[in-house]
């Protein structure tokens, strides 16, 4: 395997909730992160899902240091980036960059795109002189699919796939190594949702990139991504390569999560177990002692309560040391599950 190029460990985002106008006092916390461990090896893509507030975008947001961890450590090539500022900040954000969720607010519709694209030249003028600026914004919106040509444009002339493809030719203005990809596709139409990923998944070919790939749609993340983890409630609780969660999910809310998904076969439909979740996602604000999904959990007992599982391979399942069960799942009665196409074992 590739070297690590971006390397994640207890990483904490809380939130506080304070009381008071005057005299403000801190009554709690919205424990948005807490606590999640992954690393992104060169030249991979790694998918984050999850439901919407499980923290995948504020892990996002910290690893491109707009948002400060409460504790935990961000490395990029063996060096931690959580604390820096000034030059140094400067310096690694060159290299590690970001395409936002929404194509429409994150483009400013007062400037063109040629100015869009060129604004990382401002910043950054060591990557590119300025009587070569408008030539690199031009070969950028060939490479994206637009037309050089348009160089003179306003974000509102162009539809929601080619804005979407302007943030990421602004993306790759300073050539970064790493793109952290925020819901990149979820205010596409399906059709340029398809578009849009294998323009993402050449251009990492082209320009060697390595990728953090944030979406909510299951099988999106399993065409661009090579592994995959799954978040619930600010922790990941199943992370491994993209055939193990999908085929074999250990963890009872990935099984869950995977019998939603849609099955364009009506009989492989009438086949499969739905997994129905009881109640809801409890509030970031007060989570459940021990594992945070118990109170949804068909198979949860006294012991989930009291001991916080490790996101480790569970010692019952590891059959070979390559094998499919051997990876990292956070629940103390992990089980395989068979998922093909949809299908997979329900409760009991």
């Amino acid at each position: 395997m590739a070297e690590p190029i971006l390397e994640v460990s207890g990483l904490v985002k809380h939130y506080p909730l304070t009381r008071g106008i005057l005299f403000r006092k801190q009554v709690g916390a919205v424990r948005a992160v807490d606590g999640v461990d992954f690393t992104l090896h060169r030249g991979e893509t790694l998918g984050i899902v999850g439901e919407s507030g499980c923290g995948k975008s504020t892990v996002a947001r910290m690893l491109v240091n707009l948002e400060r961890p409460t504790a935990g450590s961000i490395k990029y090539k063996g060096e931690d980036i959580t604390r820096l500022s000034g030059r140094a900040l400067k310096a690694v954000r060159r290299n590690i960059q970001m395409v936002f969720q929404d194509p429409y607010t994150s483009l400013n519709p007062r400037m063109t795109v040629g100015d869009i694209i060129g604004e990382p030249y401002d910043i950054h003028p060591e990557v590119a002189p300025k009587g070569d600026r408008r030539r690199r914004v031009q070969e950028l919106l060939d490479v994206v699919g637009l037309n050089p040509e348009h160089i003179n444009r306003y974000p509102h002339q162009f539809s929601g796939g080619q804005r979407q493809r302007i943030g990421i030719a602004r993306g790759l203005a300073l050539r970064p190594e790493v793109i952290v990809a925020d819901e990149p596709v979820s205010a596409l139409d399906v059709s340029v949702q398809a578009q849009v990923i294998n323009l993402m998944d050449r251009l990492q070919n082209e320009f060697d990139l390595s990728y953090v790939f944030i979406a909510h749609d299951l099988s999106i993340v399993r065409h661009i991504s090579d592994r995959v983890g799954v978040m619930y409630l600010g922790r990941i609780v199943e992370i491994g390569r993209d055939a193990e969660i999908y085929d074999h999910p250990t963890h009872p809310y990935t099984q869950a999560l995977l019998s939603a998904v849609p099955v364009p076969d009506p009989e492989a439909r009438d086949r499969r177990a739905r997994i129905i979740l009881t109640g809801d996602v409890p509030s970031p604000t007060n989570v459940p002692s021990g594992c945070r999904f118990r109170t949804r959990c068909w198979k949860a007992e006294d012991r989930c309560a009291r001991e916080v599982p490790v996101l480790a391979v569970p010692s019952r399942l590891r059959t070979t040391p390559t094998g499919p069960e051997a990876h990292d799942s956070a629940c103390h009665f992990a089980q395989v599950a068979t998922v093909v196409a949809g299908q997979g074992n329900g409760p009991g």
